[in-house]
């Protein structure tokens, strides 16, 4: 089964890479969902919570950000974002 590769960077620092089997994010005009073999894509987000599930590990990874982009191509998925603060362990993001 195909995986993403995900990068997640703010702008001090790699915030989270690895391999993901989903990823959700703020885009400026909703939600975004990207499971492997989306379709290219490049949005504009808004702030919100970018949410990573790990191929392992198994809980979802959640961070919440500011401004920034969002680039989907060929399984690889690159989040650019201003500012970046991890969630709280159990919470949702909100």
């Amino acid at each position: 089964m195909a995986n993403l590769e995900v990068d997640l960077v703010a702008a001090d620092r790699s915030v989270w890479t690895g391999e993901a089997r989903m990823v959700s994010a703020p885009a400026a005009d909703g939600e975004i969902g990207i499971l492997p073999g989306h379709s290219p894509v490049l949005t504009v987000l808004r702030p919100g919570t970018v949410r990573i599930t790990p191929v392992e590990g198994g809980s979802t990874h959640v961070v919440r950000i500011d401004s920034g982009f969002m680039s989907v191509d060929s399984d690889h998925v690159t989040v650019v974002v201003d500012t970046a603060e991890d969630a709280a362990p159990g919470s949702n993001g909100r």
